[in-house]
């Protein structure tokens, strides 16, 4: 199992990071977990199309994690070669209301040569072709979830969160963990800090730890992070 860090940003613009978002890639699937703005060119720079992916996974439904959502869509049609291949969608709590409503906004997006399978999971289970994809609520709006994807090895992605037990349990053992940090020290509601992201650690045990979702904060951070935490880079690819 690999994982491409397409982005680990936020909503700020920047030159230097993309908003959150991560591509992983098992034997037999691709999932990309979560779609914010420009995700798709960045599937192109890295060397894939959006014909690549099997699954797409949105923690929650904020722009700056579902935006390019649209692009991929209307992609998947009317691309050079257009999608034949099925596409699932997983969603928390509202995500069918949410894609019915991206159809109605924007009718073009209803697949025209594929099967598209959405799935609306807040906290279950989904198994396809191998890998287990576990969902569960986060505390940050009402359809946050955290994912932990299995195929023999685990990794896990807190989505947006703010402190939560729910997240411990998500990535208790996991082999590697994206925990949001949107902020050394400062603290902001339905976000986590350095001091949370700690406290999570040593309680969920993970065996390795990117720091992901980084405001402008750390641009000036001037401490020492120990293993087994790790600063996330766009661009970085991790094998477990």
């Amino acid at each position: 199992m690999k994982v491409k860090l397409l982005g680990t940003g936020t909503c700020v613009p920047s030159l230097q990071r993309l908003s959150s978002s991560y591509l992983v890639r098992t034997e037999q699937l691709n999932v990309l977990v979560d779609v914010g703005p420009s995700v798709v060119r960045r599937l192109l720079e890295y060397g894939y199309t959006t014909r690549d992916i099997d699954i797409i996974v949105l923690t929650h439904f904020h722009v700056d994690h579902s935006a390019d959502l649209s692009t991929f869509l209307f992609a998947s049609n009317y691309d050079v070669v257009p999608r034949t291949k099925e596409l699932a969608i997983i969603g928390g709590e509202g995500f069918q209301d949410f894609y019915r409503g991206l159809l109605t906004i924007y009718p073009w997006l209803l697949p025209k040569s594929y099967e598209l399978f959405p799935h609306e999971l807040q906290g279950g289970v989904l198994k396809k072709s191998g890998i287990v994809i576990t969902t569960s609520h986060m505390e940050h709006c009402k359809e946050s979830v955290g994912v932990r994807i299995e195929e023999g090895k685990s990794v896990v992605f807190s989505g947006d969160t703010d402190y939560t037990h729910n997240l411990v349990r998500l990535a208790e053992g996991a082999d590697l963990l994206f925990v949001e940090c949107s902020f050394p020290e400062r603290k902001a509601p339905g976000h986590l800090n350095l001091a949370e992201v700690q406290k999570v650690v040593d309680q969920a045990k993970p065996r390795r730890v990117i720091l992901s979702h980084l405001y402008p904060d750390w641009d000036n951070y001037k401490g020492v992070l120990h293993p087994p935490l790790l600063l996330g880079e766009d661009g970085m690819e991790i094998e477990i």
